[in-house]
C-alpha cells in the first residue's frame, strides 16, 4: 500500500482510466455544500498568483483522499484503477477539468487547453469511442450522463446531477476569465490571458489529493474498511494545534509553556463540546476559529477549510519567536472575549445585541463583526461601538419585521467587515452605520422610517415571525413606552411572555357582528387579526383565561370557560397586566375592539418601533439611491 500526494496532473497524466465499480452510489454533490465551495478555492489559489501582495501566494489546495487499486497492466492498453473510496471527488475533478477546458478552449487559449485536454481524454486512436478514451468512468447510473457532459455528441435527455456540476463549472469559469465582476462588484484580477494561464497552471498542479494506492495488498477491502472505521476524528483545533507547535520549536519557542499559557483552555470541555450550528453540530472551538479567521482575513472562511487558511494566514507570523508570540497572544485574548459572550449583561448594547440578534434573530453570521467590535486587540472606543451595534440590530430587526431575504448575510457581514478597513477604532461605528446606509441591493438595504410606517401596519406578521421574535418585537416597543415617562415603575419584564390576539383568531365565536361579515370582509378581518396591531403581550396564566373570550363583561355574560365567569377580555386585561402596552389597548376601548382600532394600533407601535431601532441616515441612503439609479 503506497500514499502520495498527488495533483490532478500526476492522477490524470498519460494513459490512466479509473473505473467506479457500478455498485458504488450514483453522483451526489451538489451546488451549496461541495461545487460552490470548491470553485471558490479555486478562485482563491488563482487569483493569489494573480495579486500583487505582500503575502506569497498559496502553494496549493488539499481536496482530500482518494483510495484505488492499480490492475495489471497490459501492452497497449490503459492502466487501470479501480476507485475503491473518492468516486465523488474523482468525478468532481473531472467535470471541474472538462467544464474549464471547454471555456479556455472556446476563448482561444490553445496552449493551455491543451494541456487540459491532456488530463481528461486519452487520444489515442485505439480508444476512439470506446469508454477508455475518458480517464474516467462513474458508477452505473451515471455513465450516459457523464458520456453527454464530457462530449456533448453523445445521446442524453433530461436532467442529471453530472450534467448539472458541469454546467455549474462552465458558467463559473466562463464569468471569471471573462472578467465579470462578483456580487460585490469586485472584478477578477489581470488580463483574460494570464487568468487563463493561471487557471490552468491551479487545475494541473495546486489541487492536490492523498492518493492511496490499495495494489498487491491480500485484503484491500480491510484496510479500506479500516481508513473509514468509527472513531473520534480530529477537529480543526488539533491540527491548528500540533501545526503551530512544531512551528514554534523550529523558532526556539517554550512550547510547554505556550500549552499552559495560550492553548490548555482550548482542551476543556467547554470548547470541545459539540453545539448545532444549522443542520450540523461542530465543537465551540472550531466554530471560533472559523469566525476568527473571518474575522482577521475579512474574507468567508469556509468550515472545512479552517485549517488550511489558519496556515495560509499565520504561517508568516510564525517565523519568528516574536511574532509567534503576538499571534497567540491575540488569539487567546479574542477566545476569553468569544468565551465571554454568554455571559454578557443584556443591559448594555453587547449583552442586548447578542440576546436579540444573535440568539433570538438566529443570525450568527453576524458574530465575525460583532467579535471584531468586542475584540481587546481593537479597542473600540463604547459609544462607537453601541452604533454600530444598534445599527447593525436595527438592519435586522427592521428586515427581519419586512420579511426580507436573509439568504446573502452571511457575505454581507464579510463585506461589513472589508469596510473597516483602513478604517481607526475611533471612527469604527459611523463607518459600519453609513456603510449599512449605502446599501441599494435588495438583499442587503436597510429599510426607512418611511417605508416601515408604510407597509409594515399593514403585514401578517403572525404565523410569518417566529412568535418568539415576535416577543422580543413588543418587549421592546414595552420598554420603549415606559421610558417616555419617569412616572412608570422600573421593572424588568417577565420571562417568558406569550404571544396574545386582542381580537382573538377565532373571532367568529364570539366577536362575529350583526349583521353578518360577508366573506370578503371575513376575510379582510382574518388577515388583520394576525398584524402587528393586535398583538400582546401577557403571562402564560391569563392567556388561558383570555382565549376566544369576548371583549365586554356584557358579552361574557353566563360564559365560564377559562374562569373568571362573566368577565370580558378587557376586564381582564385591565385586572391583571400592568404592562403599558395593555393598558394603552383597554383606555378608550370600553365597549369594541375593531379593525379600526387594529389599524391605528398598528400604526402607533410601528412608530414606536421605528424609535426603538432608528433607520438609515436618509442623507446618505438617499445619495446612494440616487447613484444607483443614475
Amino acid at each position: 500500500m503506497e500514499a502520495h500526494p498527488r495533483s490532478p496532473r500526476d492522477l490524470f497524466e498519460g494513459r490512466r482510466h479509473y473505473e467506479i465499480p457500478a455498485f458504488q452510489r450514483p453522483y451526489v454533490w451538489d451546488e451549496e455544500s461541495q461545487w460552490a465551495p470548491l470553485w471558490s478555492d479555486v478562485v482563491r489559489v488563482t487569483e493569489s498568483y494573480l495579486l500583487n501582495s505582500d503575502r506569497p501566494p498559496i502553494p496549493n489546495h488539499f481536496l482530500g483522499a482518494v483510495v484505488y487499486e492499480s490492475k495489471k497492466a497490459s501492452s497497449g492498453d490503459v492502466t487501470r484503477h479501480d476507485v475503491i473510496d473518492g468516486q465523488q471527488r474523482m468525478t468532481t475533478l473531472q467535470l471541474l477539468l472538462d467544464a474549464a477546458h471547454q471555456v479556455i478552449s472556446e476563448h482561444g487559449h490553445e496552449t493551455e487547453a491543451e494541456k487540459l485536454e491532456e488530463l481528461i481524454l486519452n487520444k489515442a486512436s485505439t480508444f476512439k469511442g470506446q469508454v477508455e478514451r475518458f480517464k474516467l468512468w462513474p458508477s452505473q447510473a451515471d455513465r450516459a450522463a457523464f458520456a453527454h457532459a464530457m462530449d456533448p455528441g453523445e445521446p442524453w435527455d433530461g436532467e442529471h446531477r453530472v450534467i448539472e456540476a458541469h454546467e455549474f463549472f462552465r458558467r463559473e469559469t466562463e464569468r471569471w476569465l471573462t472578467g465579470v465582476p462578483d456580487d460585490d462588484g469586485i472584478f477578477p484580477p489581470g488580463t483574460e490571458e494570464l487568468r487563463a494561464d493561471e487557471l490552468c497552471s491551479t487545475l494541473e498542479h495546486r489541487l492536490v489529493v492523498v492518493a492511496i494506492d490499495l495494489s498487491g495488498h491480500e485484503d484491500s477491502q480491510l484496510i479500506f474498511e479500516t481508513l473509514n472505521d468509527r472513531g473520534t476524528p480530529l477537529l480543526k483545533a488539533d491540527l491548528i494545534k500540533n501545526w503551530v507547535f512544531r512551528k514554534g520549536e523550529q523558532v526556539g519557542a517554550d512550547v510547554d509553556k505556550w500549552s499552559r499559557t495560550h492553548w490548555a483552555d482550548f482542551d476543556t470541555e467547554w470548547w470541545r463540546d459539540e453545539i448545532s450550528q444549522g443542520r450540523q453540530s461542530r465543537s465551540r472551538v472550531d466554530i471560533f476559529l472559523q469566525y476568527w479567521l473571518t474575522m482577521r482575513l475579512h474574507d468567508e472562511v469556509k468550515a472545512e477549510l479552517v485549517f488550511r487558511v489558519f496556515a495560509d494566514y499565520a504561517g508568516s507570523r510564525l517565523t519568528t519567536l516574536n511574532g509567534a508570540e503576538a499571534l497567540l497572544t491575540e488569539l487567546r485574548k479574542d477566545a476569553d472575549t468569544y468565551r465571554g459572550l454568554s455571559e454578557l449583561d443584556e443591559s448594555t448594547p453587547e449583552g442586548r445585541f447578542r440576546s436579540r440578534v444573535i440568539e433570538t434573530m438566529e443570525l450568527a453570521a453576524t458574530t465575525p463583526v460583532f467579535l471584531w467590535l468586542l475584540s481587546e486587540n481593537h479597542s473600540v472606543p463604547r459609544d462607537q461601538l453601541r452604533i454600530a451595534l444598534d445599527a447593525i440590530e436595527s438592519w435586522v430587526i427592521r428586515r427581519t419585521l419586512l420579511r426580507k431575504t436573509s439568504k446573502d448575510v452571511n457575505r454581507f457581514m464579510v463585506a461589513t467587515l472589508k469596510s473597516l478597513r483602513g478604517i481607526e477604532s475611533r471612527e469604527a461605528g459611523s463607518a459600519i452605520r453609513n456603510f449599512l446606509s449605502e446599501q441599494t441591493a435588495e438583499t442587503r438595504y436597510w429599510p426607512s422610517d418611511q417605508e416601515m410606517l408604510s407597509t409594515l401596519p399593514d403585514l401578517k406578521l403572525y404565523g410569518n415571525i417566529r412568535q418568539w421574535r415576535l416577543r422580543v418585537v413588543l418587549g421592546a416597543v414595552e420598554q420603549q413606552l415606559r421610558d417616555q415617562s419617569q412616572r412608570y415603575e422600573v421593572v424588568e419584564l417577565p420571562n417568558r411572555l406569550e404571544i396574545e390576539h386582542i381580537m382573538p383568531q377565532g373571532w367568529r365565536t364570539f366577536w362575529d357582528s350583526t349583521p353578518k361579515l360577508t366573506p370578503e370582509e371575513a376575510a379582510q378581518r382574518d388577515r388583520y387579526v394576525n398584524t402587528i396591531g393586535n398583538l400582546t403581550l401577557i403571562t402564560k396564566s391569563l392567556n388561558g383565561s383570555l382565549s376566544n373570550r369576548p371583549w365586554t363583561d356584557s358579552e361574557a355574560t353566563g360564559l365560564t370557560d377559562g374562569g373568571e365567569s362573566g368577565k370580558g377580555k378587557r376586564t381582564l386585561l385591565d385586572a391583571f397586566s400592568l404592562l403599558v402596552l395593555n393598558k394603552e389597548i383597554v383606555q378608550g376601548h370600553d365597549n369594541i375592539w375593531t379593525e379600526s382600532d387594529i389599524k391605528e394600533r398598528s400604526m402607533h407601535v410601528a412608530e414606536a418601533i421605528t424609535a426603538v431601532w432608528p433607520g438609515p441616515s436618509m442623507e446618505i441612503q438617499e445619495s446612494a439611491f440616487e447613484s444607483a439609479r443614475s
